[in-house]
């Protein structure tokens, strides 16, 4: 290889490199740029899925209220009866 093609294809090298410096984009950032417009449109239809069908019922569970004169058990008598129960403390 003589000194000319060695500039020459210098040349050609630096060429493509500067077009991409100049754009400012490299592969990464545009893979990041295409799974990011990816996202949005996912988003976008799950969204618009979600408001064309009709709400859910909300299920509402409710401990029972405590009656006022009730009392909770003792700590022994808990830790027995879970005992009992089959549990290990």
């Amino acid at each position: 290889m003589t000194t000319e093609d060695r500039n020459r294809a210098d040349a050609r090298f630096n060429k493509t490199n500067q077009a991409k410096a100049k754009t400012g984009q490299t592969d990464r950032d545009v893979a990041a740029k295409a799974v990011l417009d990816n996202m949005a449109k996912l988003k976008a239809l799950r969204l618009a899925r979600e408001a064309a069908e009709p709400p859910r019922p909300v299920k509402k569970t409710r401990a029972k209220p405590k009656k006022s004169g009730e009392k909770s058990p003792a700590l022994a008598d808990w830790l027995a009866s879970q005992q009992s129960g089959g549990r290990r403390t």
